[in-house]
């Protein structure tokens, strides 16, 4: 099943994104370089309602170079939409993002008509970290885990430029399962939704394709070739001080160690998927989940009653009441 996990205070947040979103000129949307189309709201896509974008691929400094320029060129290709890679805390890059806006919204600038950014994402994709480093100050809270931002902020960017910062949101129901998983292995879901051992397993599964010699390289390892997952997991955790008495693995800690690599860059800069695999995986969750609505509203009619079917039961059963005589 799907990873899911939508705290409270996230429909305050959609709720506030709705009704800040008619006054905004560009919104722009961080993502995590190392798995951009699972850190993509498609609710964020819904509630915009095609206003000029700004893709933001974040901590591109732990991302596959390569495969962030196939994501780049992606976004670039959409309509009124704009791209760029960009790791938080270095300050130039950082200052990109108000040249990309203003070309989005050439018509607005000017203490007259100020231009008007929104900034969003998912929860712990460095957005705290990004603001901090545009306003040059700790504006905004930082931590490693998500859900820190909890109210809307305005910052002033410029003189003539005003930034809208929100919480981090997901959606409410995550549908495509490799897109929960991935996004556990970021960070960007709360640990209480997920168990830590199958999203070890799934990354692994992910990150092994394309960069199976690093993880051999970090954990000292032979050929990984003929190892499954749990048995490569539990290879990280005998080579990393995860053994039980008996020599058995804690393959809990073994988890934690492979989850906490990847999330530090210590495998190298990795990316867990491509355009082309997210598509797939998106149209593969909506067959699946339109295949779940069929079945759920097919079981709730079998379980309600035809109101219009009990009714001539009822007439069959006691017959027409005779006229009345006058």
């Amino acid at each position: 099943m799907p990873i899911q996990w939508f705290p409270g205070h996230m429909h305050s947040t959609r709720k506030a994104i709705s009704e800040r979103l008619p006054e905004i000129d560009v919104v722009i949307e961080l993502l995590d370089a190392r798995l951009p189309g699972s850190s993509a709201n498609p609710l964020l896509a819904e509630l915009t309602q095609g206003k000029p974008a700004l893709k933001v691929l974040n901590k591109q400094d732990l991302a596959d170079p390569e495969l962030t320029t196939l994501w780049l060129d992606h976004y670039q290709a959409q309509a009124a939409t704009r791209a760029l890679g960009l790791d938080a805390s270095a300050a130039a890059p950082a200052r990109q993002l108000v040249a990309a806006c203003r070309a989005l919204a050439p018509l607005r600038g000017g203490m007259v008509k100020p231009l008007r950014v929104l900034i969003c994402g998912i929860p712990n994709v460095g957005k705290s970290t990004l603001i901090n480093t545009l306003m040059g100050q700790r504006s905004a809270k930082t931590g490693d885990e998500p859900g820190i931002t909890k109210a809307e902020q305005k910052l002033v960017l410029a003189s003539d430029v005003y930034l809208f910062d929100t919480p981090g949101m997901l959606w409410p129901r995550i549908t495509v399962e490799q897109t929960g998983y991935h996004l556990a292995a970021s960070g960007g879901i709360g640990r209480n939704a997920y168990d830590e051992e199958e999203v070890a397993l799934v990354l692994l599964a992910s990150v092994r394709p394309r960069y199976g010699h690093r993880l051999q390289e970090r954990y000292k390892l032979g050929d990984i070739a003929a190892l499954g997952d749990e048995a490569l997991l539990a290879e990280v955790g005998r080579k990393r001080g995860g053994l039980l008495p008996g020599g058995r693995v804690n393959m809990q800690k073994a988890a934690e160690v492979a989850i906490n690599d990847f999330r530090t860059g210590a495998w190298g800069r990795i990316t867990l998927e491509t355009p082309e695999e997210f598509l797939r995986w998106w149209a593969h969750g909506q067959v699946l989940d339109a295949q779940r609505s069929a079945r759920r509203e097919a079981l709730t009619r079998k379980k309600t009653p035809d109101r219009s079917l009990q009714a001539d039961t009822t007439t069959t059963k006691t017959g027409p009441k005779p006229p009345v005589e006058p």
